[in-house]
Order: C-alpha cells, then structure tokens, then sequence
C-alpha cells in the first residue's frame, strides 16, 4: 500500500511546527517517530493534506529530573532512550518507566518511535497513555496562544481523540513526583501485539503496608481510564485480589474477534492483582 498524496514539511522549530499547524488548519498532520502515521497513511486510514515533521527539533529531546523531583520528558525522546536511560535519572522513583518499555512493540520501533508521539496518537492501548493516567503526568503543549499544562486525565477523550489542538504541539510530559512502588503489566495474543488489556498501578506504601494507590486500565474503554472502585479497596485496607475484583466489576469492556467483555474482565482480575503485586514487592 502507499499513501494518498500529500506536502512535506520541515518544522526548524516550536515555533515554527505551530506556525505550520495554524496556517495549514486540520488537514495537517506532525511526523515525529512515524511508528504509527505512516502505517496508518500506508493503509490510507490516515489521508492528511500536509506533514509537518518536527524530527529535527533536538530541542525536544531530553530526560531529566529537576531539583523538586520531578521528571521531564521531551516530546522526541524515543522509548528506547527511556529504555536505556542512566540508573540515576530514573532509579528508583521512576523505574516503572524503564520496566514498561518493555512492553512496547519489538527494538526496531523502540529506537524509532517518540514519547510525545504516542501520547499524541492517543492509543487506548498505549503504554505512555495508561502511564501518565497512573501516575497523574501533566502534557505540555505549545501554541499560537502559548504554552499549557493539561492533567493526562483530562489530556484523553477517547478513540485516538486528545485535547490538542489542531494547532498546537505536544513538547513535553511532566511526572511531578516519584513512584517507586508503580508497576505496569499487560496481556497480548503475541508479544509486541497491541495488548488487548493493560493495567498500572501506583502504590502509596508506608510502613510495609499499603495505604492507598491509584489505578489504571487500557483496552477497556476508549481512553485510559482510572478505577475509583479499585482505588478505594486500597485505601480501605483491602487485599490485592478484591482490588483486582472491583476493577473488574467496575468496568464496562468491549468484545471482540479477540474476546468477550467477560474475557477482558477475567483480564483485569488477573493484571490488576499482578501489577500491584509486582509493585508491592519493589
């Protein structure tokens, strides 16, 4: 397959990438990683008018804690860069990012594939969508209007839908505290598939004993959802097994040629109890 026509065209910054968004309106699309448009353009279930490709903004591509401990992502940092990332900017508070690469497709689309694009894309499924629900990141975007922080929770509207605008960019993503006892796991029919559940969980331990968390699922609805129901087992001293069950019970998932709404809920039990069990044990 090849896609259906379009203009290329090659942001030299920020300002400009927005400047080419505003002028060009909704036919235009950003090019950064190009792991899912350009299989979506080949398949021509994407026909944008006008690429604009911010590849060459090095600008935003960094990875870094401030003074106050919070993590900073750059747009065009890849997953692989996060893979590899040095001990001390992400151990220990931040480990969960490094163990969720993972999970990401095979290395080839790792080493290509950007943090800024995935979280643009707005996969349901997406790894950094359901990580910066859980762990309460905030996107930063530029515009003609200026720059604005928006909650992750608040960031996805549903079936590959964000608040962006059309003419504003995704630079950076923000992790405002440590998560040491935070762990992602997921379930696919392959490994590097998209998964058909994922669950994530971000633990508040204090004493050896679980005092509360939050609680996140993808695949189950059209956006990465968090789970009050599971949140509040936890808070209540409950074990890890009747969290998983109350995520369960609380969601609503589709079914599919891969499986039933019962199938994804026996899924949740499962990756919910184990993901707080692999976070428990950090």
């Amino acid at each position: 397959m090849k896609p259906a026509p379009f203009r290329y065209h090659r942001a030299r910054s920020a300002e400009d990438a927005t400047r080419l968004l505003s002028e060009l309106g909704d036919e235009a699309k950003v090019i950064a990683g190009g792991q899912s448009l350009v299989a979506m353009m080949n398949y021509r279930l994407a026909r944008p008018a006008h690429l604009v490709d911010i590849g060459g903004l090095r600008t935003l591509d960094h990875l870094h804690t401030d003074a106050d401990g919070a993590l900073r992502i750059g747009a065009l940092t890849t997953h692989h860069t996060v893979e590899t990332a040095p001990p001390d900017v992400l151990e220990p508070g931040f480990g969960v990012l490094r163990r969720a690469m993972g999970w990401i497709g095979h290395l080839p689309i790792r080493t290509r594939g950007t943090v800024g694009g995935s979280l643009a894309h707005a996969d349901a499924t997406a790894e950094w969508c359901l990580l910066a629900v859980a762990l309460g990141a905030e996107i930063v975007a530029e515009g003609p209007r200026g720059s604005r922080r928006i909650r992750a929770e608040d960031f996805f509207f549903g079936y590959y839908t964000s608040a962006l605008d059309p003419d504003e960019l995704l630079v950076e993503i923000v992790f405002p505290r440590p998560a040491p006892h935070a762990a992602l796991t997921e379930f696919a029919e392959r490994r590097g598939d998209f998964a058909l559940v994922a669950a994530a969980v971000d633990l508040d331990v204090a004493g050896g004993a679980v005092h509360g968390g939050r609680v996140a699922l993808g695949g189950v609805a059209p956006a990465p959802v968090r789970v009050p129901e599971a949140e509040a087992v936890l808070a209540g001293g409950g074990t890890f097994a009747e969290c998983a069950a109350a995520a369960a019970e609380a969601s609503d998932p589709p079914g599919d040629a891969a499986g039933g709404p019962e199938y994804r809920r026996h899924l949740i039990r499962t990756l919910v109890r184990r993901a707080c069990e692999e976070a428990m044990a950090l």
